[in-house]
Formats: C-alpha cells, structure tokens, sequence
C-alpha cells in the first residue's frame, strides 16, 4: 500500500516538475547562453562565447542604474514596512467585521493594473488636475505645481503597488500575536507606542525581515511605473533591458542583465524561505 501510494505522489509531483522545466529551467538556460553570445551589426548575434557583455554590464554607466535600481527597491521595502507593521497591527486588534472592508480594500488595489496606477497618480501629481490645486484651494500653496515626472512620484506610485503586499504577509503574523505581550509591556508601563516597538516587532522581527526581502524583490522588476512617472534617470534595470532588447536590439547586453536580475531575485527568494525555516517553531 505503502508503494501504490508512493508511486502516486512521483505522477503527481510530474506535471508541475515538467511545468518548471519547460517554463523556467528551459527559458534560464537560454536566456544564459544568449547572454555569452557576441552581438553583430544589425541586431543579430552569433555563438561565439564571450563574458564581454557582462564586463560592459558592471561598467560605471551601468553600474549606477544597477546600483539606483537597488536602492530604490530597498527604499520602497523599508516604507512599506514602516508603514504596514503599525497599520497591519491595528488592523488586527479591531473586530472581525470591522477588518473585511479594509481587507476588501486592499484586495481592490492588488486588482488595478500597473498601467491604471501608473496614470492615476500622474493625474494626481500633475499641474492641472493634481493635488497642488487643492492645496491652492485651501492657501497652503500660491500656484499649482507638478510632481511627476520626478523620483518622489516614481516612490510614491511603487509604494502604492507594494503596500497592499507586505500587508497581506504581514497579516497572518500579527493575527496570530498574542496579544497578553503588549499588554504586560503596557502593565510595566510601556506606552503603546514603545510597546509595539520594543516588544511586538521584535516577536515578528523573522517575519518583518521575509516581507522586506518579498516587496524587494517585487520592486526590483518595476516596469512601468519608472517610465509613466519618471525619467530617464529614474528607469529601473527592468527598463534598462527592455531598452537594451528592442529598441537597441542587443539581446546579448540585455540577457545578461536578465540574468544578474533573475539570480539575484532568486537569491533573495531563497534567504526568504530560511528565514521562514528558521522561524518555525521546533
């Protein structure tokens, strides 16, 4: 019996091993071996194994993008967190009912389309119809002005996406925190604001770490959002090789950079999934 239903485990775990071969591992290895291919005039490329383009990639040019790329998707982490540890903590005290529509709300967000996002908040930054009209409305400005294009609205428009995120990974967390931690620390007299920091984010300091690797790695492959709301100095690597592949037609350059992108998500992935290992109780 004990056989029977090993052997049905091994046809099970087929399929989704023949899914991750022909829709991963395949197009990996491809991607790998474009990226030591040399580039020839008029877009094409032949086999000649070569590490130039990725010796061009850690130029000082490219290096900066890489580097921005990074600290933009850190950047972004560390306010969603800072953002949604406190408002997932406060979610998760209110009642059952009075946390559906929030939840609702987030699960709404989730459902837009970058490209919905990406031209919603460059209405709301924009000179004419933005938010610096009713802030001239009210006196607090003397003339409109315009915020996009610009890095704060490229922040602001990827903060938006990934909020929703880390608060529904957060979430599960902070609803199974027992609640008798802040309260002692309120008892010893704590306020509930140095309560939450000394004593709760510390319990879910594992957890805190996997939802700031997550959104990073989210981050990391922002398309859209740099080009509607920023400028060329602002472009993430994403764009990078987007641009590198069709308009400069260099799939080689471009595949290497996949490639840096591809390991290094993968390597944060992998730290995300110790870390949860680690968490686990034994």
């Amino acid at each position: 019996m004990s056989r029977a239903a090993s052997g049905d485990s091994r046809w099970v775990l087929l399929f989704p091993a023949l899914m991750l071969l022909a829709f991963f591992v395949v197009p990996f290895g491809l991607m790998i071996a474009v990226s030591l291919f040399q580039r020839v005039q008029g877009g094409f490329y032949e086999p000649i194994v070569t590490t130039a383009n990725y010796a061009r990639f850690l130029s000082l040019f490219f290096g900066k993008i890489l580097l921005f790329s990074l600290g933009l998707s850190a950047l972004v982490a560390a306010i969603c967190i800072a953002v949604g540890a406190p408002f997932t903590y406060l979610l998760t005290r209110l009642k059952r009912r009075s946390q559906v529509p929030w939840l609702v709300a987030l699960l709404a967000v989730l459902s837009l389309s970058e490209v919905i996002i990406g031209f919603a908040w460059s209405t709301l930054l924009s000179r004419t119809a933005g938010i610096s009209n009713l802030l001239v409305a009210i006196a607090l400005m003397d003339a409109p002005v315009a915020w996009t294009p610009g890095f704060g609205a490229v922040l602001a428009g990827m903060v938006y996406q990934a909020l929703p995120y880390s608060v529904l990974v957060l979430y599960p967390s902070f609803s199974r925190l027992d609640p008798s931690l802040a309260e002692a620390a309120k008892t010893l007299g704590a306020s509930p604001v140095r309560a939450f920091l000394t004593v709760v984010l510390p319990a879910l300091r594992t957890t805190l770490i996997a939802t700031f690797i997550i959104v990073f790695v989210f981050a990391l492959g922002a398309y859209l959002l740099p080009q509607l709301l920023g400028r060329p100095e602002h472009w993430t690597l994403s764009v990078l090789i987007t641009d590198q592949a069709i308009y400069q037609s260099n799939m080689p350059f471009a595949a290497a950079m996949a490639v840096f992108l591809v390991v290094a998500s993968l390597l944060l992935v992998l730290l995300t999934t110790l870390l949860g290992r680690q968490g686990r109780p034994a």
